[in-house]
């Protein structure tokens, strides 16, 4: 059966790199399934869930926003941010978004600062999501 190699890659580490059968990706226009000898694309990813199938093993992540570049062979995942589910602390994640939302409430951020801080919102968002699925499943 053929495969893809993919690489999810941080500005802080590569997280992840491996064949895989196929990858759920979290696109800015929704979930979109990358199999082996998909077209040629690159296309922006939104904060969410992004699913690896590796041999009918299932990892989940949660992500940042980013891009994808998609080959027939490859794909390659550029992100602000990666985390496993098992890694997601719940808590953490809770007070991430407490502090972005005070922030973007009581403050006159602008530039820079307001997209970090956006985007910081959208991971936590992301990770709690991921993690209560989980939870759930």
């Amino acid at each position: 059966m053929a495969t893809l190699k993919l690489e999810i890659v941080t500005p802080e580490a590569l997280i992840f790199e491996g064949e895989v059968d196929n990858v759920l990706l979290p696109g800015a226009e929704g979930e979109m399934q990358v199999l082996p000898q998909h077209e040629i694309l690159i296309t922006e990813l939104t904060a969410g869930e992004l699913r690896i199938d590796q041999k009918g093993q299932i990892q989940v992540m949660a992500i940042g926003e980013g891009f994808a570049e998609i080959t027939g062979t490859s794909v390659s995942v550029l992100t602000d941010g990666a985390i496993h589910e098992k890694d997601i602390d719940e808590k953490v994640a809770e007070a991430a978004v407490k502090r972005a939302e005070y922030l973007l409430k009581s403050s006159t951020l602008e530039g820079e600062e307001l997209e970090a801080t956006q985007a910081a919102l959208a991971r936590s968002l992301a990770q709690i999501n991921v993690k209560r699925r989980r939870r759930s499943s």
